[in-house]
């Protein structure tokens, strides 16, 4: 494999160009501060004081047992006609949000990635690829390692919290869907054709001669075992990572209906948003996507498939990605609405008896607002992980952008270098076997099924969180 060259020189571009851009350019903070959001600004003390009709204090204090003397705290009636300012996010206001450097360098980073892989593609189509390897399939796995870590620092919130109902739910989805991909993965591939079984069949086949020459052939018949219960300890892992940012989702997707009931276009968007992981779990359902979209009946004649196979999959990657841009061009709504959760806190308080501190009310408008770059990550890490996952499985799988194009021609089923040279060194002859094993393992049709499944899993995950987090605040939270 050649010296990457010229895509080499590009990443250590972007990498210093994402380091020198960030002070003055980030498009994690023009996504967040660019003005078009606004928050909610908490009441001071004299602000309540005049609504509740109480004089300011003068030096009028009370005197505790233990001789120390403070001012009571202030406390006024729920029913008190409190109308919040509002103010729009800058800069400045971001920088004493909670976990905004996080998602500042996280959303910063996919993007640049992107631009990183965007140039490897159009570099191919001058270039031969086997001359050189790819380094934006490097850029894609390193954001999607990134998507993880952000859902497992986000995650640690709520098993940090003292309540514990969160890490129990956390724990219970978990569970949930390890179940379900134990399901998922006996089942048929002419019903989910993500093309697991012929991926681990060419896996064994370009490991067998290797194994068999050391004496490791009973590995054989444990290969498929271990990778699917390896598989599935991952599907539990995602699911138990999406099970918030799905929740979450929900809340934001019903709040941003009522925002724009007066313009049905954005409210035709948000419901089309919600809904594209159900369009990508159709894509790899077979009797749906194959034997049902893509067959035209011709009469009584057999009916005739309207794409090819390989159309097919090009069509269906154009499809998921731009879903993906679907759900980030309505980011700031989701947001939006969940920064007007303090307005609705308010309304709520007003219905309710009795009285409230003051630094109660503070506290609450305050912290919805500290949290939103939070809410931020939870929002675009399953874009950002689901968008690069369709990248890896166009480019480690062997698909095209372009219709036209057919599958590359598989590698070969055994690298020459596993044959070994009786002269070669022994150092490079087990180096040239490693590097023959690695080969056999990363084969074109392992890569295309690994990769739609997780691309397929991720929408389920998706799917199955904000629909229960759908029925939860309609029905479970209302009642």
């Amino acid at each position: 494999m050649a010296v990457m060259g010229v895509q080499l020189v590009v990443s250590l571009i972007t990498a210093s160009l994402m380091h020198r851009m960030a002070p003055h350019f980030s498009f994690a903070r023009w996504l967040l501060c660019n003005g078009s959001l606004f928050r909610y600004k908490h009441p001071t003390d004299e602000e309540l004081r005049a609504l509740a009709g109480k004089p300011k204090p003068k030096g009028k204090k009370e005197r505790r047992a233990n001789g120390l003397s403070e001012e009571k705290p202030l406390s006024v009636p729920r029913d008190i006609n409190l109308q919040l300012e509002t103010s729009p996010i800058t800069a400045i206001d971001a920088l004493v949000l909670r976990y905004f450097s996080e998602y500042q360098w996280f959303v910063d980073f996919a993007v640049y990635a992107c631009g990183v892989y965007v140039f490897t593609e159009g570099y191919y189509c001058l270039v031969d690829p086997a001359k050189e390897a790819n380094i934006g399939v490097l850029w894609c796995l390193l954001t999607i390692v990134f998507s993880v870590k952000v859902f497992l620092t986000v995650m640690r919130l709520y098993f940090h919290s003292e309540e514990g109902g969160e890490r129990s739910v956390c724990l219970a989805f978990a569970f949930l869907f390890l179940l379900l991909a134990m399901l998922v993965l006996v089942v048929r591939e002419d019903i989910l054709e993500f093309g697991l079984e012929p991926g681990l069949a060419s896996v064994t086949q370009n490991l067998e001669p290797l194994l068999k020459k050391h004496g490791w052939d009973w590995w054989i018949p444990l290969t498929k075992l271990v990778f699917r219960l390896v598989l599935v300890a991952v599907c539990s892992l995602l699911g138990g990572c999406l099970t918030f940012p799905g929740l979450r989702l929900a809340q934001t997707h019903l709040d941003a209906l009522q925002l724009a009931a007066d313009r049905p276009l954005l409210q035709l968007i948000l419901h089309t948003s919600f809904l594209a992981p159900v369009l990508i779990l159709c894509l790899w359902i077979k009797p749906i996507a194959r034997d049902f979209l893509l067959q035209a009946p011709v009469g009584k004649a057999a009916p005739v498939q309207l794409l090819t196979d390989s159309a097919f999959d090009t069509v269906r990657l154009w499809v998921v990605l731009v879903l993906c841009l679907l759900r980030l061009a309505v980011t700031r709504p989701h947001l939006q609405a969940y920064l007007c959760l303090a307005q609705r806190w308010v309304e709520q308080m007003r219905k309710e008896a009795g009285r409230i501190s003051a630094l109660e009310i503070q506290r609450r408008i305050t912290r919805i607002y500290c949290y939103v770059s939070v809410v931020s990550l939870q929002y675009l890490a399953p874009i950002v992980l689901t968008l690069h996952l369709t990248l890896l499985l166009k480019t480690l799988g062997g698909h095209s952008w372009a219709l036209g194009a057919s599958h590359p021609a598989p590698s070969p089923v055994l690298p020459a270098a596993l044959a070994g040279n009786p002269g070669e060194d022994e150092v490079r002859a087990a180096a040239a076997q490693i590097t023959g094993a690695l080969g056999g393992l990363l084969t074109p049709a392992f890569a295309r099924g690994l990769f739609a499944f997780l691309t397929w899993w991720t929408a389920v995950c998706q799917l199955l969180t904000s629909l229960f987090g759908l029925y939860f605040h309609q029905r479970l939270a209302s009642s």
